[in-house]
């Protein structure tokens, strides 16, 4: 029979991990919890719990009071075994959070970075100041993910294509894990919303799903078989540019001072926030911004209805396009404009699918609380940062 000296070791891999996602889930837990739900006997849920102490990864965290005999000891993961951070990079802010195993918070720091400094500095100073903050070294982060607006390269992870982040050219990467030393993920802020939305809020546990993003841009998240899907060159989401029957293309709009040409053309010159200010004037709504203009319809009752329905048919084009390609049968709606209108908005949009193609997705507002790019940022790095510890 051939010998093969390797599984033993895997199977202490396997047992190891089982015990980890378990603790992570569900902890803490008794010895004995740990065996019957893992289906590991007595000896092994032993000796499995002796090496992740061993490791540094649990410890234990209390006591679970019984019949007779003394308590059994409960067993948790260490949080200070692994610390995360994941950034929401705009043009004019920086939110840095730092995450312990368990995804607890336990600091978050906004900086403005000047106009002209690095990305690769501003980066650094936001990563330094939030684990002061926190009181956690640099060396103890495992992951670090960050969000930003455009389309990130697949192939480079390299920002390649972002009106609003212009210093981040081809490079910064690749100089952010050398700074930073350890690996450092960009990913599309859209696509960040959708790893919250399906985490924690109106997308939780679905395998398919669009996130549908109106803000001052407008942009969309695919979650395909439980997986974002990013597209070839990264560019998957772009709905901004979806052409759109009497409106120009992107391509052919001129420049115009004090207007991104991102916001010109396509299906994004009629929802933006820019573009919904405008329309709500012509109904006679006027707010600083898209969302406060669509909050004042909603709040106008029958008067807002006229607006609410024009803005909710020019999303409804985008929606309907998607799903007559993708049939996710889940649309969430996200950002400030779409925050907004709520349930009003969403169901006017649901009906508005319905009438113009033969797919009726389900239409619903996002449910994520607070910075919901950040929020999917920690995520990420999460789901990096433990994958780390369970191949290890």
């Amino acid at each position: 029979m051939e010998r093969r000296p390797g599984v033993p070791r895997l199977l202490r891999q396997i047992n190891d991990r089982a015990a980890l996602e378990l603790l992570l889930t569900s902890g803490p837990l008794t010895r004995g919890q740990i065996g019957e739900l893992t289906g590991l006997s007595k000896v092994t849920a032993s000796q499995t719990l002796a090496r992740l102490e061993e490791r540094g990864l649990v410890e234990v965290a209390g006591e679970q009071a019984g019949g007779r005999g003394p308590n059994a000891a409960l067993y948790g993961i260490v949080p200070s075994s692994a610390y995360v951070a994941g950034l929401d990079v705009g043009p004019e802010f920086v939110t840095t959070a730092i995450a312990d195993i368990h995804g607890e918070i336990v600091a978050e720091v906004t900086v403005a970075p000047d106009e002209h400094d690095d990305p690769v500095a501003v980066v650094h100073n936001a990563v330094v100041k939030a684990c002061r903050s926190a009181k956690v070294a640099l060396s103890k982060l495992r992951a670090v993910v960050i969000g930003t607006p455009g389309v990130v390269d697949p192939r480079t992870g390299d920002v390649r294509f972002s009106f609003d982040l212009p210093g981040w050219h081809e490079g910064i990467h690749e100089a952010l894990a050398r700074d930073l030393r350890r690996d450092v993920k960009i990913e599309n802020d859209v696509n960040l919303v959708a790893v919250a939305e399906r985490t924690l809020g109106a997308a939780r546990g679905a395998d398919d799903f669009v996130l549908l993003w109106v803000g001052r841009g407008i942009g969309l998240g695919v979650v395909l078989g439980g997986r974002l899907h990013r597209g070839r060159s990264g560019s998957a989401g772009e709905i901004g540019y979806l052409p759109v029957p009497g409106v120009p293309l992107a391509g052919d709009v001129r420049a115009v001072p004090g207007r991104l040409p991102s916001l010109a053309g396509g299906l994004q010159s009629l929802v933006s926030a820019e573009a919904v200010t405008e329309l709500a004037a012509s109904y006679g709504f006027a707010g600083r911004s898209g969302a406060e203009c669509v909050a004042a319809a909603v709040e106008a009752g029958e008067r807002g209805k006229p607006l609410l329905d024009d803005i909710a048919g020019r999303l409804a084009l985008g929606v309907a396009s998607v799903c007559v390609v993708l049939d996710p049968g889940l649309v969430v709606l996200a950002g400030e404009v779409s925050q907004a209108g709520g349930s009003v908005l969403t169901g006017r949009i649901e009906e508005a699918v319905a009438r113009i193609c033969p797919v009726r997705p389900q239409v619903v507002a996002s449910e994520v609380d607070g910075n919901p790019v950040l929020r999917g940022a920690v995520l990420a790095a999460l789901e990096q940062a433990r994958e780390e510890i369970f191949a290890s």
